[in-house]
């Protein structure tokens, strides 16, 4: 049977997977679960994952969840080039110590500042108290600045001179954020994903903001 992914492309973690699959040419099954409709919530999908979260994937009779944890397996089943979880011990500490990283830190100040920023004023008509917002926008320049000095440094990429995992879910958690608050300054080793985004605009008619022409002018600059 073919491996299925159960998916929202609306998710960062979901968009991550997808990309990672479809870049290296991993055949698999999209199962879309539309989070909208609540159908993470259903019975159907709790036989796939009872903890009601996407991502979740299904080979054969073997179920997971958690994106990390898919986008480790599918390294690790598929030959993938060695670049995405390199077999050097230490390349692929730093890349482990990324992902570690930032579930707590960067992917949660992103989903703070953008349901602060935007989802509740803009979607729920609910006013977010301006202490609140500056407090959860501040966290967020904390974490950038860890991802640019901490991780990037003068590196081409996050952990080396070639792509990993650690960038392609940095980039897929920073697209939403980035275009929503306007970010200014965002790392040039952005510029290194064009293939990325190319990928999963000829893959895909889901596009992850409504405004992607100013996603890319914001996040993929044109190299000089």
């Amino acid at each position: 049977m073919v491996l299925e992914l159960y998916l929202d492309l609306l998710s960062q973690p979901c968009r991550a997977i997808y990309i990672f699959a479809k870049k290296n040419g991993i055949p698999f099954q999209m199962q879309t679960v539309d989070l909208r409709k609540g159908e993470h919530l259903s019975d159907a999908f709790a036989q796939v994952n009872p903890m009601m979260k996407v991502p979740a994937m299904k080979d054969n009779d073997f179920t997971l969840g958690e994106s990390v944890a898919i986008l480790l397996y599918l390294t690790h089943k598929y030959k993938v080039p060695d670049h995405w979880y390199p077999q050097d011990l230490q390349a692929r500490a730093r890349v482990d110590e990324y992902l570690a990283w930032q579930h707590t830190a960067l992917r949660r100040s992103c989903l703070r500042a953008l349901w602060h920023k935007v989802m509740f004023p803009v979607f729920l008509g609910e006013r977010v108290p301006s202490e609140t917002l500056a407090a959860t926008l501040a966290e967020l320049d904390v974490n950038l600045r860890v991802l640019e000095d901490k991780f990037l440094q003068d590196k081409a990429f996050l952990v080396g001179p070639h792509i990993s995992l650690a960038d392609l879910v940095a980039i897929t958690e920073l697209m939403h954020v980035a275009a929503a608050l306007s970010l200014k300054g965002i790392p040039s080793w952005l510029r290194g994903t064009i293939e990325l985004r190319q990928q999963w605009e000829r893959s895909s008619s889901v596009r992850p903001m409504r405004s992607s022409s100013r996603l890319r002018t914001l996040l993929l600059p044109t190299p000089s």
